[in-house]
């Protein structure tokens, strides 16, 4: 009897084993990837959205996420593009050859339009919670999405705070020349204009300047009452300590790419309320779940929200909750719930339009106030 036993056990073992094995294939492993500028002057926004995205594959893989009633575990691919747009496109290039299934990124605008084409020729889905260049959303790729505001709404609720709410008459306007740069301060100098605000300089620098000394006393000499900045925070910063070096007294305006509370630390605080900036969406804690958010970012990271973590999290949430109304992981098929559908998300509804654009993207006016950003104007 004692072989039989054993015979037996084995092979209730075996089976056993066979089981988990069987258990384990059954369970889809996705890849969802997640680009941005993890090295350089923007790293902190970089890092901040990464972790958006990581926080988001994290409490996925927690509660067993299921599409059309089997287990699917998400794996994060996480790739530094520098903000670069070669770089941008050979990571694009690399994420596709990777498998993976839909790429939250990039933060750059002039990173996101190359890359885009990689993506939507490879049927992989893209979706930035960042990039704000319109041209983005208007090259015809059905697998593009932007779950943010566009340069359209920002560079021109600016002009119209700048004029109405300032009540500023004369204002010069710097750009970075990168695509987000130069698409925001172009939308600006526009607005500005019907709001009947002169534009009294426009220079142009790079998104790597650290002397703007000649570009601020030829502009000195104009006596703008606000600077448009159309570029990033680390050179916005900059720009507003030299600014303060050279005595102008102009108030400093621009985009989401100046609003951080990098800004301060990094201007040595000489903005300090004198910083306007438009970001899109509405202010964390004003949102049901921002607070509840913010609270379990800091204990996963050991670090607060910076700014576009929230948006990045609720797109990966928005790609999943697309593949389960389409019972497929695959983006050939959720692709269509993303172009067709409304979906919930920390960030309120999200349905988007026919070039991939939120609709009705909210967009809120911030102060740089003692250290840090104070919400002090929102769209209805």
């Amino acid at each position: 009897m004692k072989p039989m036993k054993t015979a037996m056990a084995f092979i209730a073992c075996a089976a056993a084993v066979l089981g988990l094995a069987g258990g384990a294939a059954a369970q889809e492993v996705v890849k969802i990837g997640v680009a941005g500028p993890l090295t350089g002057s923007a790293a902190q926004s970089g890092k901040d959205d990464e972790r958006g995205v990581r926080l988001a594959v994290e409490e996925l893989n927690a509660k067993t996420f299921m599409v059309a009633g089997k287990p699917v575990r998400f794996e994060l691919v996480s790739m530094d593009d520098q903000g670069d747009p070669k770089v941008g496109v050979n990571v694009a290039q690399k994420l596709v050859d990777g498998g993976v299934a839909a790429v939250i990124g990039h933060y750059n605008s002039g990173v996101s339009i190359p890359a885009a084409r990689i993506y939507n020729e490879a049927h992989v889905v893209m979706m930035t919670g960042a990039s704000s260049n319109p041209q983005l959303t208007h090259l015809g790729f059905p697998y593009v999405f932007r779950l943010a505001t566009n340069d359209n709404v920002m560079g021109g609720r600016m002009a119209l705070y700048s004029a109405k709410v300032l009540g500023a008459q004369r204002a010069a306007v710097i750009d970075d020349r990168t695509a987000y740069g130069t698409g925001v301060a172009d939308v600006f100098v526009e607005s500005a204009k019907k709001a009947g605000l002169e534009i009294v300089a426009r220079e142009y620098s790079t998104d790597k300047t650290t002397d703007f000394k000649a570009i601020l006393t030829q502009i000195k000499s104009r006596n703008p009452q606000v600077v448009f900045y159309g570029g990033y925070y680390a050179q916005a910063a900059t720009l507003a300590r030299q600014m303060g070096e050279l005595g102008i007294n102009a108030t400093i305006v621009g985009g989401d790419g100046i609003c951080s509370p990098e800004f301060d630390k990094l201007s040595a605080g000489v903005a300090d309320k004198r910083m306007f900036c438009a970001q899109g969406g509405a202010p964390l804690d004003t949102l049901p779940d921002g607070k509840a958010f913010r609270a379990r970012f800091r204990s996963a990271f050991n670090a607060d929200v910076d700014t576009y973590a929230p948006a990045f999290y609720a797109a990966t949430l928005v790609v999943a909750d697309a593949m389960q109304k389409t019972g497929s992981t695959k983006p050939e098929v959720f692709v269509k719930a993303l172009r067709d559908q409304a979906f919930t998300s920390i960030l309120g509804p999200v349905r988007f339009d026919a070039n991939g654009d939120w609709i009705d993207a909210p967009v809120t006016v911030y102060r740089l106030n003692g250290g840090s950003l104070t919400a002090i104007a929102q769209k209805d």
